[in-house]
């Protein structure tokens, strides 16, 4: 490999990844056992990386698996790790322990996404939360992002949209800063461009003229919950309130697990909790 392919190669890669985690040369260096000079050399293309030295880098600037696969083709290097389909045979363990995750957490719901927000698996929670929206929502792949945040989705049924809307968003900002993906930032795009209603614009304890009086779980009836943002949702009339855990697998040794996410919704109040556990006994 050429000094001038790596300058445009591993070496700018490396430098990108060093500059967006906000390291220093000296600093990477520091952590994988190396020289800043050497670091140097790396990123102006003077000097190639080993295969180990590039995967040691990788690990202590946190790049994503699919990624790192990427830096050691630049490099001239076989990918380091496999990307199974989920289908696969070698992955019914996975898939096998991961619905059983989600049938436990019944009745509150659960889901697992992969990078771009599709679907993979889902709990019958889940599925209760999703009556009224769209059928072509629904068609496989669903994304969850497009089924949250699109009008004929879950959209219309948020009371506090405004708040949950800006934080998927910066969530979905976080995730494109990290994975570097067009098809991410196109579905960003594309759920960014669904305004929030005017209904929804207001805060959703301020009452205006004409407006009925809150209801059970309206946020004028309940308490803030100062511990995480919760999704408050209408379900057949009722607000049902959540906070929400996402949980990845340590350690992925293959680019599909790696991007794999479980999403659980656990009950903020003790009438959501009661109310899904007499909707689904």
């Amino acid at each position: 490999m050429t000094t001038a392919s790596l300058e445009t190669g591993v070496g700018l890669m490396l430098r990108g990844w060093r500059e967006q985690r906000r390291i220093s040369q000296l600093e990477l260096a520091l952590r994988a056992g190396s020289s800043a000079r050497h670091i140097s050399f790396i990123e102006t293309g003077r000097s190639r990386p080993s295969e180990e030295m590039v995967l040691r880098l990788a690990e202590h600037l946190d790049v994503p698996v699919r990624e790192r696969n990427a830096l050691l083709l630049a490099a001239g290097y076989a990918p380091h790790y496999a990307q199974t389909p989920l289908d696969d045979p070698s992955m019914s363990a996975l898939r096998e322990g991961m619905e059983r995750l989600l049938r436990a957490y019944d009745p509150y719901p659960a889901l697992v996404v992969d990078a771009t927000y599709t679907v993979v698996a889902a709990n019958r929670g889940m599925g209760m939360l999703l009556d009224g929206v769209a059928p072509h929502l629904l068609a496989p792949p669903v994304n969850a992002m497009r089924l949250t945040l699109h009008p004929e989705g879950l959209a219309p049924r948020i009371r506090n949209l405004p708040e949950w809307r800006g934080h998927l968003l910066e969530q979905m900002e976080r995730q494109i800063a990290l994975l570097r993906s067009d098809t991410l930032r196109e579905l960003y795009e594309e759920v960014a461009a669904h305004l929030v209603p005017p209904a929804h614009s207001r805060p959703a304890d301020a009452q205006q003229p004409g407006d009925a009086a809150p209801r059970p779980g309206d946020a004028a009836a309940h308490p803030t919950f100062p511990f995480a943002l919760p999704l408050r949702i209408e379900h057949a009339g009722t607000v049902l309130s959540f906070v929400s855990t996402i949980a990845t697998f340590n350690t992925p040794m293959d680019v599909t697990v790696s991007e794999l996410a479980i999403e659980t919704f656990l009950p903020a109040d003790p009438e959501t909790a009661k109310y899904l556990q007499s909707f689904m006994p």
